[in-house]
């Protein structure tokens, strides 16, 4: 009987390990994901010259008027915590 309680354990220790890597592997794919939509609907998409400064107020509030990524708090980024 404590063969059979062993190896259960063995095959509930390596399924969870697998369930929290496809976890992460879901979780980075959708922060990839937001990523991709962020850059893709820029506004330093639609202008003529995206590397160069604002030439006028208005342009710059039009660079900026894009959504703004969360920064996490020093203690958040000390335990690893990304960017959302």
């Amino acid at each position: 009987m404590n063969v059979v309680m062993n190896i259960v354990r063995g095959l509930l220790s390596s399924m969870k390990g697998l369930i929290s890597k496809i976890a992460a592997i879901v979780r980075e794919c959708g922060e990839a994901q937001r990523r991709m939509d962020a850059l893709r609907v820029a506004p330093d998409r639609f202008v003529s010259r995206p590397d160069a400064a604002p030439e006028t107020y208005a342009e710059f509030l039009f660079r900026t008027s894009g959504p703004l990524l969360r920064e996490p708090s020093a203690q958040a980024r000390a335990r690893g915590a990304a960017r959302r």
